[in-house]
């Protein structure tokens, strides 16, 4: 029996052992049940305020810098240096979101679609060809900025200052000056002076129902000869075998010669030339273009910003706008958008001083005019011009 006993033994033991741990393994696995429901738990208040978020801030400061935000709606051509921007951020404690929207007819259009739940917060890039619709949209509210008193008065065209001038340029002929150098050929100084049989087969401009400059220089045209004179001078442009492109981008760096093209005259910007020398490699010494600014032949852009109705940061949207007018950024916008400040403190860069021409008597049009007549004038030059 012994040796019965002797191995039974052993069994009884073992199994006792398993038990044991059995008791262990489900106390431990209470343990850890009520600690996991615990964790679960709702924090206090407290708790709350306290807890880290994932960037190492508390979680409710990290809510109120998701919303301490303001949204600048413009054209996509806005540009700004990062570390200016970065200036007003910091001195407002404020981050600027940027929504840029196309072209500035195209983003114009968005802004008005939306004027029931405003998309942005301020909007960048009304010119005075768009003035009257922006105006008429209602989707501005004023605003009469202190820094105002540095803008000339033949920029600001809207008495209730629901939009303030921002920035201005002026559209008109650029030409090749090492072309007619080597062709001995003087440059046209003056719209007049174009439409002459020496200039014939020269010319790319851009048409005006697809692009800004072309609509610019659409209606110098229109100021400077009248309505329907303009259609008499555009009609002896097509005799001059006048190239039409839809852009300004093809019409510059595609037929303008100085980009190997065939066009030695082309419809650009006052401010091409310094762009010209700016982005020059090898550095350039001189402009290698030059603007015909002659009376009537070049149209003043004007751009404008404005508060967007519906804001809910209007205190923070008056910030920005006088950050925006105020000397600090409009010094900026030479070299980052190559046109010219609106403050009048804003000392230009110097390779604008050297090489940016702006017309001495620019042709100009009211905006109600514009809004008024704009599309029976496109209509009228698309059947001039491209019948």
């Amino acid at each position: 029996m012994k040796p019965f006993t002797i191995h039974h033994s052993p069994f009884t033991i073992h199994t006792a052992r398993v038990s044991l741990w059995d008791n262990l393994l489900v106390l431990l696995f209470l343990i850890l049940i009520t600690s996991a429901c615990a964790a679960a738990s709702p924090p206090t208040q407290a708790e709350a305020t306290a807890a880290p978020s994932p960037t190492g801030q508390p979680a409710q400061a990290e809510a109120a810098g998701a919303a301490n935000t303001i949204t600048l709606m413009s054209h996509d051509s806005f540009d700004a240096s990062p570390e200016v921007i970065a200036a007003f951020e910091q001195a407002n404690n404020v981050k600027i979101e940027f929504l840029r929207s196309g072209d500035a007819g195209a983003a114009l259009n968005q802004a008005i679609l939306s004027k029931e739940n405003p998309l942005a917060d301020i909007f960048w890039g009304v010119d005075n060809t768009f003035f009257s619709r922006a105006v008429d949209g209602g989707i501005f509210e004023p605003y009469a900025s202190p820094m105002l008193a540095d803008i000339p008065a033949e920029l600001k065209l809207d008495p209730e200052n629901r939009l303030l001038p921002v920035d201005y340029g002026d559209v008109c002929l650029n030409y090749d000056k090492g072309w007619f150098a080597e062709k001995g050929l003087t440059p046209p100084g003056s719209l007049e002076e174009l439409a002459k049989t020496e200039y014939k087969g020269l010319t790319v401009v851009e048409n005006p129902a697809t692009s800004s400059p072309g609509l610019a220089f659409l209606l110098a045209t229109v100021a400077h000869f009248g309505d329907p004179g303009y259609l008499e001078w555009w009609q002896q442009m097509v005799e001059q075998e006048v190239l039409v492109v839809d852009g300004w981008e093809d019409a510059y760096y595609g037929q303008f010669t100085r980009y190997e093209g065939t066009r030695p005259i082309v419809v650009s910007y006052a401010s091409s030339p310094p762009v010209e020398v700016y982005f020059a490699d090898p550095p350039a010494t001189d402009a290698p273009t030059a603007a015909v600014i002659g009376e009537g032949a070049c149209f003043r852009q004007i751009e404008f910003i404005g508060i967007l109705a519906g804001t809910q940061k209007r205190a923070v949207a008056e910030k920005l706008v006088d950050f925006l007018l105020s000397q600090q950024f409009q010094e900026d916008i030479p070299l980052k958008m190559f046109v010219f400040p609106a403050n009048q403190k804003a000392a230009l860069p110097d390779v604008f001083q050297k090489y940016a021409q702006l017309s001495p008597k620019p042709a100009t049009l009211s905006p109600a005019d514009i809004a008024a007549n704009r599309e029976k004038w496109i209509n009228a030059w698309n059947e001039t011009v491209l019948r």
